[in-house]
């Protein structure tokens, strides 16, 4: 099985990660594509990096979206 393509990082109890969580699963079904999640408060070097962020995106390896996903912007990274 290969690697997601996407990777959000957000905190329980975030109502923007939710949304974005909502939002990146319709799109990566749409697609056929998965992703994963990363809880930043489990690591304090994620926490420091992305505390003022979440929810953040990555999209093969690089920074996509922080605070709001775009279905038709992450569509289009995933397409491209």
């Amino acid at each position: 099985m290969s690697q997601p393509r996407v990777i959000l990082y957000g905190r329980p109890s975030c109502h923007l990660c939710d949304d974005a969580r909502t939002i990146i699963a319709a799109v990566c079904a749409e697609l056929g594509e998965s992703f994963s999640e990363v809880d930043i408060d489990t690591d304090p070097t994620l926490q420091e990096r992305f505390t003022e962020e979440v929810p953040v995106t990555f999209v093969d390896g690089k920074q996509h979206d922080f605070w709001r996903v775009d279905p038709d912007r992450l569509r289009f990274a995933l397409l491209g």
